[in-house]
C-alpha cells in the first residue's frame, strides 16, 4: 500500500512537471498561423516584381535570388517560371533556365514568352535552327510580338537568307512603324546585295527615327565615294555617339557583312579619321 501510494505520488509528481514544462515552452515559443495559399501568392508576385525592377537595373545575382524565392512561394504560376529563366539567362546558366522554360511550358504550353526565352538561349549557344524553332511558336501564339519578329529576321540574315529576312522585317514595320532597327538591318541587308540606293534609304529611314551611331556609320560607308566629306563627318560623329563601331569584331556581331565590313576598313584608312579611330579604340568596351 505505501508502495503502491509512492508509485502514485512519483507519477503525480511526474504529470505537474510536464503541464508545467509544456506550459513554460508555450510562454517561450510563439504560435504562428501557416499563411494561407491567396497570401503566399500575393507575396510572390510583390517578390518577383522586385526581381524585376532589380534584373532591368542590371542586379543580375540579386534579381535571381529573389526569383527563387518568388518561385518557392508559388511553383504553379508560369509567369514566376519564365521570370527566373530570364534571371538565370542574365547569370549565364542556361541549362537552368531551360529547365525553368520546361517547367512553365508544363503549366501552360501557350505562354509566347517561354518560348521567346528559350530562343535567346539558343542563339547563345548558336543553336540557329533551335532557337528559329522556338521563335516560330511563340510567334504563332503571339504574332505581333516585335522583338520575336525581330530576332527571327537576325536569324535568317545570319543565315544570308536575305529573301525571308527582309519580309520579316518589313512584317515588323508593318506593325511598328519607328522600328529603325528594322529599317538598319534592312540596310544591310541591300549593302550585300549591291543594292545601294535602297542600302542608303534604309539608313537614313532608321537615323530619322533614331540618331544611332550604327545608321550613322552604314551611311558614312555608303556615300564615301560620293560625298566623301559628308561621310567623314557622319563616321565622326557615330564613333563619337558609340566607340565600339571603330571594332570589325562588334560590327560583326551587329551582323554587318563582309561587303560592308570591307568598305568600312576602306573608310577607316582615312587619315581625315585616324585621330577618331585612335580616341575610339581606347574609349570602346
Amino acid at each position: 500500500m505505501i508502495k503502491k501510494l509512492f508509485q502514485n505520488l512519483i507519477f503525480f509528481q511526474i504529470l505537474i512537471f510536464n503541464i508545467v514544462f509544456i506550459e513554460s515552452l508555450e510562454a517561450i515559443i510563439p504560435f504562428y498561423n501557416l499563411p494561407k495559399e491567396d497570401i503566399l501568392k500575393k507575396n510572390s508576385f510583390s517578390i518577383a516584381k522586385n526581381a524585376y525592377q532589380l534584373l532591368y537595373f542590371g542586379q543580375i545575382k540579386e534579381s535571381l535570388n529573389l526569383s527563387k524565392l518568388a518561385i518557392s512561394l508559388n511553383k504553379n504560376d508560369p509567369r514566376l517560371w519564365s521570370l527566373l529563366a530570364e534571371t538565370q539567362i542574365a547569370n549565364k546558366l542556361y541549362e537552368n533556365a531551360l529547365n525553368s522554360i520546361k517547367k512553365g511550358k508544363n503549366i501552360d504550353p501557350k505562354m509566347s514568352e517561354l518560348y521567346f526565352s528559350e530562343s535567346s538561349i539558343f542563339i547563345k549557344q548558336n543553336k540557329i535552327k533551335d532557337a528559329q524553332k522556338s521563335l516560330k511558336k511563340g510567334l504563332n501564339l503571339q504574332p505581333d510580338n516585335i522583338n520575336g519578329l525581330f530576332q527571327l529576321g537576325n536569324l535568317y540574315l545570319m543565315e544570308k537568307n536575305f529573301i525571308k529576312s527582309l519580309d520579316i522585317f518589313n512584317e515588323a514595320i508593318n506593325i511598328k512603324p519607328d522600328f529603325w532597327q528594322a529599317f538598319n538591318n534592312k540596310g544591310l541587308i541591300f549593302f550585300e546585295l549591291n543594292n545601294i540606293p535602297s542600302a542608303i534609304k534604309n539608313f537614313k529611314n532608321a537615323i530619322e527615327i533614331e540618331n544611332n551611331a550604327e545608321p550613322l556609320l552604314a551611311l558614312a560607308v555608303c556615300i564615301q565615294n560620293e560625298n566623301f566629306k559628308e561621310s567623314i563627318l557622319l563616321a565622326k560623329k557615330a564613333l563619337s555617339k558609340d566607340p565600339n563601331y571603330v571594332d570589325n569584331k562588334y560590327r560583326k556581331e551587329q551582323l554587318w557583312g563582309q561587303k560592308i565590313q570591307n568598305e568600312t576598313n576602306k573608310l577607316f584608312s582615312s587619315k581625315e579619321l585616324k585621330q577618331d579611330i585612335a580616341i575610339a579604340k581606347l574609349l570602346k568596351k
